[in-house]
């Protein structure tokens, strides 16, 4: 659910109407502020390689395009629903490339955890993520693999924070029961060691660089 009266974070509309003015630096800083939201929603969509790649797309994307948003102070939503329609134009321009956002290959999810690598569970666990309904899975690849804060989450894509908090608690009851079944179930229990190491591990997996 999107909501109008989500609270602006400070100075994105002096930002935006900088920008709008050719001012570089206030987009870079519009960029420092949500690359992680754009990294994060690109993640939950499209292969790990090519993210970083097509964030620096959907700001230069977006970056003509500033007339044409009305409101500066609803940039947030509106570069979430760039960035998500750039993720659908890759599948429609990579005939080649499996829409691994269905469903969860046969192979990986047989593949048992013993025999992984940090690395490789970490990636086993983002693929589990990616086979959970959409606004499930874009909310905790922000919150696990990002960092963010789901207040953070609220503000940057404009959903209300209760439907930040329901895709939080739902999203992770579902990915448990994907992580029992695969016996990886103590990979992230809450407020756990393991659940700040599969966060990291899975930052360094995917070698995400979002500074500007």
């Amino acid at each position: 659910m999107i909501t109008a009266s989500a609270p602006e974070p400070a100075g994105d509309s002096s930002l935006v109407l900088a920008a709008r003015e050719g001012d570089r630096a206030a987009f870079g800083g519009l960029y420092a502020r949500y690359a992680r939201m754009v990294h994060g929603i690109l993640l939950a969509r499209v292969p790990a390689s090519d993210v970083d790649d097509l964030v620096q797309d959907v700001f230069l994307r977006a970056l003509p395009r500033l007339c044409d948003l009305r409101d500066a102070a609803r940039f947030g939503p509106w570069l979430a629903a760039i960035t998500r329609n750039r993720a659908n134009d890759y599948y429609r321009q990579t005939r080649a490339v499996a829409a691994v956002t269905e469903s969860l290959p046969e192979d990986e999810a047989e593949l048992p955890a013993s025999n992984t690598s940090p690395d490789a569970e970490a990636a086993m666990i983002l693929a589990f993520v990616r086979g959970l309904p959409d606004a499930y899975r874009e909310t905790l690849i922000l919150r696990l693999v990002e960092g963010m804060t789901g207040p953070e989450i609220a503000v940057r894509t404009g959903l209300t924070p209760g439907s930040v908090r329901v895709n939080l608690h739902r999203g992770m009851q579902q990915l448990r029961e994907k992580l029992a079944q695969a016996s990886l179930g103590d990979a992230i229990q809450p407020g756990s060691r393991n659940s700040r190491n599969s966060a990291a591990q899975e930052k360094s997996a995917l070698g995400r660089r979002n500074e500007p």
